[in-house]
């Protein structure tokens, strides 16, 4: 079952090197995700990802075209969107006089809800950091944490944007696993990235994006057979920077 839908999606700015030009930073992508995936959104820098997560999302408005969360038109009924998803931003906040149980306890209340901030805490192995502020954790767990905070009000879809930029080997593969026992839980998960690996490794469909646009979109393997070079017999050959270089360009961006 389809639980997120988007049609033609659009989102225009001005060029900030030219005023009265502008640039489309999404440019007509559709999607459809189904219930209980997790779904990659994978490309360059500036290629759209993250705006098309704050539109799905309803943080950004949608300049054109449309979308849907659990049959819930985004742009319309922004308010009943944010009650179903779970969203992990790049860059996290806190306020440093509130420990992470305190923080659980405010963020619950923002939506009604009573929480047992300890059971949210297990959920990403911080439960034996329930009296530390915020500013005395790791990355890694600075990034679990605003995991936590991502799944307060239970949601249906979880958004994570880079959640492992940043990180060392250690701290991502932690990482993974936990966003992978999130999604045998049911939960829909929609990420972006710039690791390949990651993208290979916990993504049931991967959408690869540049200039604004989808230009593939598939299963990681259908992906490297499609367009790795030097196809072989094995199902199994190259990896995903094989396809994303394929697709993108060899060259460096800002």
């Amino acid at each position: 079952m389809t639980i997120i839908s988007a049609s033609n999606l659009v989102k225009t700015y001005k060029d900030p090197d030219k005023p009265s030009k502008l640039f489309n930073a999404v440019d007509g992508i559709s999607l459809a995700i189904d219930s209980g995936e997790i779904y990659g959104i994978l490309g360059p820098n500036g290629a759209g990802k993250t705006t098309t997560l704050e539109m799905l999302e309803g943080l950004k408005d949608i300049d054109e075209g449309s979308a849907y969360i659990n049959s819930i038109n985004v742009q319309d009924y922004p308010y009943n969107v944010k009650q179903i998803i779970g969203v992990q931003l790049q860059a996290n906040e806190y306020f440093d006089n509130l420990n992470l149980y305190e923080l659980l306890n405010l963020f619950s209340a923002l939506y009604n809800i009573k929480n047992d901030p300890i059971e949210l805490l297990k959920k990403v192995n911080l439960e034996d950091k329930a009296k530390a502020a915020a500013n005395e954790l790791s990355g890694g767990q600075k990034q679990r944490f605003s995991i936590a905070c991502a799944l307060v009000n239970n949601p249906l879809v979880l958004f994570l944007d880079e959640p492992t930029t940043g990180l060392d080997p250690q701290a991502k593969r932690s990482l993974w696993d936990l966003v992978s026992n999130l999604n045998k839980t049911g939960m829909t998960i929609v990420l972006t990235t710039h690791n390949m690996e990651e993208a290979e490794t916990l993504c049931q469909r991967i959408a690869i994006m540049d200039y604004g646009k989808i230009i593939a979109e598939d299963t990681p393997q259908n992906l490297i057979l499609q367009y790795a070079p030097d196809k072989p017999e094995e199902v199994i050959h190259g990896n995903m920077e094989d396809v994303f270089i394929a697709l993108t360009g060899h060259g460096l961006r800002d």
